[in-house]
């Protein structure tokens, strides 16, 4: 029967004989390039079929100790706390405000129907979030296709509520500085711009973490590769063009609020 000889690899962990097509776990060492890792964790190697090890060893279930997690538990778990509480908050007020866009049907103008939007957006985000903090580490390690589901939907909605504040921005741009009847605003416009263009976007993101970052549930990021600006781009795109209408929109009310001024002051 073919077998593994017995070897240790570059970081010093030692790999005991093993039958070939066998994978084999060993505890992650105690210190790697002068850092301390958690031992009670495994390290995996492959034994493969023709009787060699596997040159890739997958340590990733190696986790450092940080020196803040342990001389600060009760400030980090503090932390963590007003994290999921400031959450559960946010979820609860926006809820009660989802609902009551829902009941007062007098109040469903164009204007009502884009914070409504942009609400739902912060609640399913906020939803989303929870969830991805539920996740075990394992099976972040595994890689899950649920799991990655769950972290592109995650990243579908943050990109939603970003392209539901640029709306909010072009609505009121249009209104105030154009100067155009928002009577004539199209709601279908709207609705497209915050939840169809951001589909395009994360389709594109999750297609580049497939073929080249297929890990860690697609929530980690390696050094040296940037998928993520695939959806981050087009978000930091729209909060400039936001600034760039905030900057409009401030100098016309400046504009007006001075030449009222002066309207009173010449009648007097």
């Amino acid at each position: 029967a073919l077998y593994c000889n017995a070897t240790a690899d570059e970081i010093g962990t030692c790999w005991p004989r093993s039958g070939a097509g066998t994978e084999v776990a060993r505890p992650c060492p105690d210190f790697i390039n002068g850092v301390k890792y958690n031992s009670t964790r495994s390290a995996y190697r492959e034994c493969l079929e023709n009787g060699t090890w596997a040159f890739k060893i997958n340590y990733s279930s190696c986790e450092p100790i940080l020196e803040e997690k342990r001389k600060y538990p009760v400030h980090y778990k503090i932390a963590l706390i007003i994290n999921y509480l400031g959450h559960c908050i946010s979820v609860g007020a926006l809820v009660i405000a989802f609902i009551l866009f829902l009941c007062l049907r007098s109040i469903r103008c164009l204007r009502n129907v884009i914070h409504w939007n942009l609400i739902t957006t912060f609640i399913l985000r906020n939803i989303m979030w929870l969830l991805l903090q539920l996740i075990d580490h394992n099976i972040h390690e595994r890689n899950e296709p649920w799991c990655r589901l769950i972290t592109t939907v995650y990243n579908y909605f943050v990109v939603t509520n970003f392209f539901w504040m640029f709306v909010e921005g072009c609505y009121l741009h249009t209104a105030i500085v154009m100067t155009y009847s928002t009577d004539k605003l199209r709601k279908w416009v709207f609705l497209f711009i915050g939840w169809c263009i951001p589909c395009p976007i994360i389709v594109a993101w999750a297609v580049g973490k497939l073929y080249n970052e297929n890990e860690q549930c697609w929530f980690g990021k390696e050094p040296g590769k940037y998928i993520d600006y695939i959806y981050q781009g087009p978000v930091i795109v729209v909060l400039l063009i936001n600034f760039v209408f905030l900057f409009n929109i401030v100098r016309i009310l400046m504009t007006k609020l001075r030449a009222s001024t002066t309207s009173e002051t010449i009648q007097y």
